[in-house]
């Protein structure tokens, strides 16, 4: 029984994911010789706020959050204070 795992960043209307789901149980199956009832597709949506690299979320890439990181926060208030 075929298992796939997908991970993606919350925001993608319904039908794409749907089409996802499907274009990859289609690959399952054409690839693997899998019976289509047995594979499985799993979809996670991750908040663009809960994903990061290089210590840097999606969001604040993006410009969702803030544009300064919590640390760079930290030291620009601490700056300001004196």
């Amino acid at each position: 029984m075929p298992l796939i795992e997908v991970t993606l960043v919350e925001g993608r209307p319904y039908e794409r994911l749907r089409q996802l789901i499907s274009e990859l149980t289609a690959a399952a199956e054409n690839s693997l010789d899998a019976p289509r009832a047995s594979i499985r597709v799993v979809v996670r949506e991750v908040p663009a706020t809960h994903w990061a690299a290089a210590d840097v979320t999606i969001a604040e890439r993006d410009g969702c959050a803030s544009s300064l990181r919590p640390v760079e926060r930290a030291r620009s208030s601490a700056e300001e204070r004196g």
